[in-house]
C-alpha cells in the first residue's frame, strides 16, 4: 500500500479521472478528487476519496484546493492534471470564446496547478506530476483541431516541465490516451454546432462521426486505462511518456512516417463521404 497523497482533477462521474480516484484509493493513497461541482461525484466507493470543488481556470481555485491539502496533509506526492474539454468542428468555425475556453482547461489549467504543487514537492525533494494528454497532442486529426492544438501544447508543456523539473527531483509524466471510454463527447455535443455561414456543411456526417470516434466498441475501459496508469505512476520509476487505448498503437507507428504523408492519409479517413 503506498500511502501517497494524490490530487486528481476533472473527476466527473464517467470520466477517467473519477476511475483513477477509484484505482489510486484501491493503492492504498489518499485522493482528493476534484471538478467544478460537487454533484457530478457522488458515488465514489471507497472513504479514502475526499471531494473537492475545483475549476483549473481559476488561479485562486487551483491554489486554495492545493494549500488545503498540504495543510491537512503535510505534503502532496502526486498531480493528475486530468481536467479536460473537448472541442469538436472545424478550426475556423469555433468561436474564439470556445477557443480560449479550450486552451484555458487543457493547457492553462496543466500549468496553473503544476506551478502551485511543484514548490511543495521540491521542498522534500519528492513528487510527481502527471499530465492526461492525447494521441492527438502527437499528430492532430481534423474536425477536432483545437482540441489537438491544446493538447499539442499541452505536451510540450509537459516535456519542458520534465527537464525544469531535474534539478528540483520532481518526476514529471505525459499519458497519451488513444480511445478510452470516457464522457468527454457527451460534454462536448450540447456546444457543438455549425455556424450558418461554414464551408463545412457538406462534412457534418464526418464531424459527427469524429466526435464519436473514441468511444467505438474497441475503445478501452475506463478502469484497465486507470489501472495501468496508476500502476506506472507508483512505480519506482515512471516514464516520461505512456500512450494506450485505442489507435494508440497506430498513431505511434504513424509518428515515425513522413508527416505530409500522414496527414494525408488521416485527411481521407476523416473526409471519406
Amino acid at each position: 500500500m503506498s500511502g501517497k497523497v494524490v490530487l486528481v482533477t476533472g473527476c466527473s462521474e464517467g470520466g477517467i479521472g473519477f476511475s483513477l480516484c477509484e484505482e489510486f484509493a484501491q493503492a492504498g493513497c489518499k485522493v482528493y478528487a476534484t471538478a467544478r461541482r460537487l454533484e457530478a461525484m457522488k458515488s465514489f466507493s471507497s472513504p479514502s476519496i475526499e471531494r473537492l470543488t475545483l475549476d483549473v481556470t481559476s488561479d485562486e481555485d487551483v491554489e486554495r484546493v492545493i494549500e488545503h491539502i498540504v495543510k491537512t496533509e503535510g505534503r502532496i506526492d502526486v498531480v493528475v492534471n486530468n481536467a479536460g474539454i473537448g472541442c469538436f468542428g472545424p478550426a475556423i468555425d469555433i468561436p474564439m470564446e470556445q477557443v480560449k475556453k479550450t486552451f484555458d482547461t487543457n493547457t492553462f489549467g496543466v500549468l496553473r496547478v503544476a506551478r502551485c504543487a511543484i514548490p511543495h514537492m521540491a521542498a522534500r525533494k519528492s513528487g510527481l506530476i502527471i499530465t492526461i494528454g492525447s494521441i492527438v497532442g502527437d499528430i492532430p486529426t481534423a474536425w477536432h483541431g483545437i482540441y489537438s492544438a491544446s493538447k499539442a501544447a499541452a505536451h510540450a508543456l509537459t516535456e519542458i516541465l520534465w527537464m525544469e523539473c531535474k534539478p528540483l527531483n520532481v518526476d514529471v509524466m505525459l499519458v497519451a490516451p488513444g480511445g478510452v471510454k470516457s464522457n468527454l463527447p457527451t460534454n462536448a455535443a450540447p456546444v457543438f454546432g455549425l455556424p450558418p455561414q461554414s464551408l463545412y456543411k457538406s462534412f457534418i456526417d464526418q464531424i459527427i462521426a469524429r466526435m464519436h470516434a473514441s468511444q467505438s466498441s474497441g475503445s478501452m475501459p475506463t478502469d484497465k486505462f486507470a489501472q495501468a496508469i496508476v500502476s506506472k505512476a507508483l512505480s519506482t520509476k515512471p516514464p516520461l511518456y505512456f500512450s494506450l487505448g485505442a489507435n494508440a498503437g497506430l498513431f505511434g507507428f504513424l509518428r515515425w512516417l513522413p508527416r505530409g504523408w500522414v496527414l494525408g492519409f488521416l485527411w481521407k479517413r476523416l473526409s471519406r463521404k
